[in-house]
């Protein structure tokens, strides 16, 4: 069985989108479509998909409707979630809110999960309905997900297992499913399945945390962005639900109010916060969780039925998402 490399899958993934039809009027529903899918991103959606179908088979045409169809519902998502977060930037583009308005973006977005469904509707009728299944249960999760996000920034308290909670729904359940429908596709086992499911939902979860951490403590010019966005915005990540675990009243305080104060600049209140952090030793509980999130993915990967060579692809992107060459 010929095993591709996930470059591969992604130019096979590129040039079947490209090849995709999209009606050219009404203007206004479809061009915002054609502009969102054509923005790039890293397509680790449909990649994870393709690669966890060409783990038991190779025969790629019959995966890519299925990966068009997770690539279109994240963009479907990501319409959406600009409207609610007054997003004007999108991919270092003008989002489809800031560029044709709310309205275009909500019907634009309605219409995507639409055409997602039947780029869907194209995978083979023996397995359609368990598809189905795994589609509708992700996509609920997502806005589970969302819902949780959206209710934390009016909420004085969030746990930490409250967080991890949230950005399961919301960021690994997409990975999941996606691992998840390339999994049925290709044949796997239901035990194999169940594996590649739990697989993707640790690795979401360490992605996500590494994310977190990144706002704060990463490169600016490896990042392309300037890092303190979290703390400018007094956002609850899983450093900030940490920090406030651990600390003090007063250094709750700081935690909670910093990011309000008009008399800081932005580097101050990012040195402020950050100072807390420091203090607590939250960059090293971060790390420590991203790591043991990762080894807990890899170790459920390399469990398979079909062994480690087959998989070798599949780990290799993962330790990519990670930033990590072993």
């Amino acid at each position: 069985m010929k095993k591709y490399s996930c470059g591969e899958l992604l130019e096979m993934f590129e040039s079947h989108l490209a090849q995709t039809d999209t009606p050219a009027e009404p203007e206004l529903l479809y061009n915002p479509i054609v502009y969102s899918m054509s923005n790039g991103g890293k397509r680790l959606r449909p990649t994870l998909l393709l690669a966890a179908y060409n783990i038991f088979a190779d025969d790629m045409s019959k995966a890519l409707p299925a990966a068009t169809a997770i690539e279109m519902f994240h963009n479907f998502t990501l319409l959406h979630d600009d409207i609610m977060d007054n997003a004007a930037v999108r991919r270092g583009r003008p989002s489809v809110f800031a560029k044709w308005g709310a309205n275009v973006a909500i019907l634009s977005g309605d219409a995507m999960l639409i055409v997602a469904y039947s780029h869907l509707q194209k995978c083979a009728k023996e397995v359609l309905p368990q598809i189905f299944d795994l589609f509708n249960t992700m996509a609920l999760q997502v806005c589970e997900g969302q819902q949780y996000d959206m209710d934390f920034e009016s909420r004085q308290k969030v746990s930490v297992v409250d967080y991890m909670n949230m950005i399961e729904l919301k960021t690994s359940a997409l990975l999941a499913g996606a691992v998840s429908i390339g999994a049925v596709l290709g044949g796997a086992s239901e035990e194999d399945c169940r594996k590649l499911n739990r697989f993707a939902l640790e690795l979401g979860l360490a992605f996500q945390l590494q994310d977190d951490l990144l706002d704060s403590y990463g490169d600016e010019s490896e990042l392309g962005k300037k890092i303190g966005g979290d703390i400018l915005e007094g956002k609850k990540t899983f450093l900030m639900m940490q920090a406030m675990s651990h600390a003090d009243e007063p250094k709750r305080e700081i935690l909670r109010s910093t990011y309000k104060d008009a008399t800081l600049t932005a580097e101050e209140k990012i040195a402020r916060v950050k100072a807390v952090y420091d203090a607590l030793d939250i960059r090293r509980i971060t790390e420590q969780q991203i790591s043991t999130r990762f080894e807990r993915a890899i170790s459920i990967l390399d469990s398979l039925s079909v062994g480690r060579e087959s998989v070798a692809e599949m780990r290799t992107f993962a330790l990519s998402l990670i930033g990590r060459t072993k």
